[in-house]
């Protein structure tokens, strides 16, 4: 049921790499625990507080649109609420669309002093911020999913 746990990434020497490298091997970490998950138990509420697996990604797709991307969000509290038609290839799909998206942004930055698209962020602050995030709940998706059915491991 559980795989090895994967070590850190091999990332490029420069800054950004090291962070985005870091940021793709977390992505890929969430994305893989809801791989396979069996419905709809990846949908429904493993926590009193409701939290999903398909609604953690969600909310991290939208996490990255606005601070990535620059993509206004109105209510946190719904981006982790799925609509009865959301499947779990679409919800992978629009994270992954969102990931690539948002890397191409990152890659057109020169300098990660820079401005973020939030007012008073920087751009490394940004980078490093979304690894926190990400980080936070691919830790919340590997209990949700063992709870599911017992898959450990990255």
């Amino acid at each position: 049921m559980g795989k090895r746990d994967t070590g850190p990434p091999t990332t490029g020497p420069g800054e950004r790499d090291v962070l985005v490298g870091f940021l793709d091997y977390l992505r890929a970490a969430i994305a893989a625990k809801a791989e396979g998950a069996p419905e709809p138990q990846a949908r429904t509420a493993g926590v009193p507080s409701g939290t999903n697996l398909l609604g953690l990604i969600k909310h991290l797709t939208h996490v990255e649109r606005y601070w990535l991307l620059g993509a206004a969000v109105t209510n946190w509290k719904a981006t982790f609420r799925l609509a009865p038609d959301d499947t779990a290839d679409a919800i992978l799909t629009a994270y992954r669309k969102t990931n690539t998206e948002a890397n191409d942004e990152i890659m057109s930055w020169d300098d990660l002093t820079g401005p973020g698209a939030r007012r008073g962020s920087s751009r490394r602050w940004t980078l490093v911020h979304m690894i926190e995030e990400t980080a936070r709940h691919a830790g919340h998706a590997d209990i949700l999913r063992e709870l599911i059915d017992g898959s450990v491991g990255r």
